[in-house]
C-alpha cells in the first residue's frame, strides 16, 4: 500500500508559513521526494481549539521579526513587510477559502504563493478582497468565480473539514508538514520533513 503524500499545513497570516512556502517545493524536488499536498487551514480555529497564544500576539516580538528578516535575506527574498493591523486586525478567512477554491482547479500552489507575496512582500491585507483577487488573477483564476467560490457552502465545508483534520492529527502551529504520523512544525524543520518523506 502506498503511503499518503506529505501534507503542508498553512494559513496566510503567518510569516514563517510564507518563508516555508517559498522553499518547500524546491527542497522536496531536490531530494527526489514526493511533493507535499498544500493544505490551507484556518489557523484562527486551530488557536481557538488549543487555547495557545501565538508569538505574533506578543507586544515584544522583535527577536522573531528579526529572525524572519534574516532568513528572508539569506534566501534572496524581498524585505518582509507587514500589513497594517497585522496579525489580528487583518485576519480573514477569505484567502484560505480562496485557496480551497483554487485547489479544486489544481492551482493551490500558484495561488498560495501569490497570496503570501501580497501579504509579506507587498504588505497588503488579504482582509481586503481586492488583494485576494489580485493573487487569484496571478494564477489565472477569474475574479467573479473566486468571489462566488469563497461564499459557497461547499468551500466553507472543505475548509472546516481540513482544519478539523489538522487538529485531529495534532497540528498546533503553522507551518506544519505531516509525514505519516510525524509532524514537523516550523520553517526550520522542513529539511527534517524531507528526510522523513524519503
Amino acid at each position: 500500500m502506498t503511503a499518503p503524500a506529505p501534507v503542508f499545513y498553512y494559513d496566510f497570516n503567518s510569516p514563517y508559513s510564507y518563508l516555508a512556502a517559498e522553499r518547500i517545493s524546491g527542497l522536496f524536488a531536490e531530494a527526489g521526494a514526493e511533493q507535499p499536498e498544500w493544505q490551507p487551514i484556518s489557523f484562527g480555529h486551530v488557536l481557538k481549539q488549543s487555547g495557545r497564544r501565538p508569538w505574533s500576539f506578543n507586544v515584544d516580538k522583535g527577536a522573531d521579526l528579526a529572525e524572519i528578516q534574516r532568513r528572508a535575506s539569506e534566501r534572496g527574498l524581498p524585505e518582509v513587510v507587514y500589513p497594517d493591523g497585522w496579525p489580528i486586525d487583518n485576519y480573514s478567512l477569505n484567502p484560505v477559502r480562496a485557496a480551497i477554491y483554487a485547489k479544486e482547479s489544481g492551482r493551490v500552489v500558484s495561488f498560495s504563493l501569490a497570496a503570501f507575496r501580497q501579504v509579506f512582500a507587498a504588505g497588503r491585507s488579504l482582509k481586503e478582497v481586492e488583494n485576494v483577487l489580485i493573487a487569484a488573477a496571478a494564477c489565472e483564476l477569474h475574479p467573479k468565480a473566486v468571489l462566488k467560490g469563497i461564499e459557497t457552502s461547499s468551500v466553507k465545508a472543505r475548509l472546516r473539514e481540513a482544519t478539523e483534520e489538522a487538529i485531529e492529527r495534532g497540528v498546533e502551529g503553522i507551518p506544519t508538514v505531516a509525514v505519516g504520523d510525524e509532524l514537523f512544525w516550523g520553517d526550520d524543520r522542513l529539511e527534517e520533513a524531507v528526510r522523513a518523506a524519503m
